[in-house]
């Protein structure tokens, strides 16, 4: 019904930049909130940033000031420019959406990886 596909990871050196793009399609009515979640290596999923069809946004503590979630409403996609990247930045990278469809709910990508290193 939903399908959100995730691209523009990679390697990174630290300090750098990557921008993660996200774009949903299927049969979508609306789209309540958008978000970036990241699952390291023995690590649990974590929220990095989200933003809600207003217009808020919300980042965890380890983002802030580096990473920016912006939104194409009219595309229905979202977007993650991380700069100044981290070594504790590399994970995989999943977009979220709650989207209005024929069966409301979260709906996942399939992750992209993020690998910053020298």
């Amino acid at each position: 019904q939903v399908q959100l596909v995730e691209s523009g990871g990679g390697l990174a050196q630290p300090g750098g930049s990557l921008r993660l793009s996200c774009i949903a399609s299927g049969t979508i009515f609306s789209i309540y909130a958008m978000g970036w979640y990241r699952q390291a290596p023995g690590k649990q999923r974590e929220l990095v940033a989200s933003t809600v069809s207003g217009g808020t946004t919300n980042y965890a503590d380890s983002v802030k000031g580096r990473f920016t979630i912006s939104r194409d409403n009219a595309k229905n996609m979202v977007f993650l420019q991380m700069n100044s990247l981290k070594p504790e930045d590399t994970a995989v990278y999943y977009c979220n959406a709650h989207v209005a469809s024929i069966r409301t709910g979260g709906y996942w990508g399939q992750g992209t990886q993020v690998t910053v290193s020298s």
